[in-house]
């Protein structure tokens, strides 16, 4: 692991595995965790030969965490300086939530730099301003014990928390250990950000991966990111939020079909 320095000074964690001829493949992680979300996906691509790129979203995991609200443009723009820094031009890109959101933004700014984007468990906008400002509010004044246990339940089915504690418990600790600034910091800009005009633009082959039973991005979400990105195809995972972590055999059969395949 290193940390890169971004155009704004900011230092943003990041590891790189696999065979560094490989396709480069960028995971981008969800509020309140960090790159070790994505522990079954690295594993696996680069089984499959991929360059695999994780990092931690700035605010989350060892990045640094600055004062203030963050912004969607912002969060992409981490993305391009650590390809730059890293030296690559192209790659794919899967991200979940904010990480999907990033992608999002990624997709119609730098066309010309993704070459395959995977959009899991997001929103193309997020309405509720009062709700997110309460978990700024929340988190700021209380620290994240004051958050974890509504996010659990939002991220993951009731059968797969009572069956799998083992599983939910890595994910409540990286919930707990978010820097409290970076977490509002986050969730400023998941408050503010507004995708939905800007759909069409995107002209990398995606797809759109759905939870079932997603409270926090429901399918009707995911349905509408399919319906205005051009050629984009969408799958749907019996899972709440988390679907990589609650169903991860079929979360890597969609995502690495995707991204071995043919374009729709």
């Amino acid at each position: 692991m290193v940390k890169v320095a971004m155009g704004d000074g900011v230092r943003i964690n990041v590891e790189t595995e696999g065979r560094e001829d490989g396709p480069p493949l960028v995971f981008s992680n969800s509020l309140a965790t960090n790159f070790s979300m994505w522990d079954v996906q690295a594993k696996e691509a680069v089984g499959l030969g991929f360059r695999v790129i994780r990092y931690d979203q700035r605010g989350h995991g060892a990045s640094d965490a600055p004062d203030g609200d963050y912004t969607l443009p912002r969060l992409a723009q981490d993305v391009i300086d650590l390809l730059d820094a890293l030296g690559i031009e192209t790659a794919s890109f899967c991200g979940l939530s904010m990480g999907g959101m990033t992608g999002m933004h990624l997709g119609k700014r730098h066309p010309r730099r993704f070459t395959r984007i995977a959009l899991a468990n997001t929103a193309a906008a997020m309405p509720g301003r009062e709700i997110w400002d309460g978990r700024i509010k929340s988190a700021a004044e209380n620290g994240m014990a004051a958050i974890a246990d509504g996010t659990i339940e939002r991220w993951f089915t009731p059968a797969f928390r009572a069956e799998h504690p083992e599983r939910v418990a890595p994910v409540r600790a990286m919930i707990l250990a978010t820097d409290p600034k970076g977490y509002g910091g986050c969730c400023a800009a998941i408050r503010d950000m507004d995708e939905r005009d800007q759909l069409g633009l995107i002209d990398a082959p995606v797809l759109v991966i759905v939870g079932a039973s997603d409270p926090s991005t429901p399918p009707q979400r995911g349905q509408y990111v399919v319906e205005r990105i051009p050629g984009a195809r969408k799958a749907v995972i019996e899972s709440a939020h988390l679907s990589n972590i609650e169903q991860p055999e079929a979360f890597n059969r969609l995502l690495f079909g995707f991204l071995t395949g043919e374009r729709a």
